[in-house]
């Protein structure tokens, strides 16, 4: 069942903050093949390595990715765990939609075979 200290919490807040920008979607879509260097997840958006840098500092800070410095490179990783949390906030509020309209539908049906009679 549903876990409200999910909905209450600012982690998930934070998470839905850092996947609101299409550019660090972008960069957790490309973390999920591997580990990658900022440099690496600056590319694809043709971007600085200190703006793709400042993108991985939001993802940072909603727990999404981890970064080590390996000599000159910062190489991230994705961290599943906000990621679970939030599809389980929106798990929730999923079903309340599908059993709501599931409610209406067979209203709908209800009322359709009246007016056939």
């Amino acid at each position: 069942m549903f876990n409200h200290m999910v909905e209450d919490s600012e982690k998930v807040d934070r998470v839905f903050h850092a996947l609101s920008n299409r550019t660090r979607r972008g960069m957790v879509r490309q973390l999920s093949t591997g580990e990658c260097s900022v440099g690496d997840l600056a590319k694809p958006a043709a971007m600085t390595f200190a703006a793709a840098s400042k993108h991985v500092k939001v993802l940072e800070k909603a727990g999404l990715v981890n970064r080590r410095v390996a000599g000159r490179q910062h190489l991230c990783s994705l961290r599943s765990e906000p990621l679970r949390e939030a599809n389980e906030w929106l798990s929730f509020y999923e079903k309340f939609w599908s059993d709501n309209l599931d409610r209406l539908a067979a209203v709908i049906e209800e009322d359709m075979a009246k007016e056939k009679k």
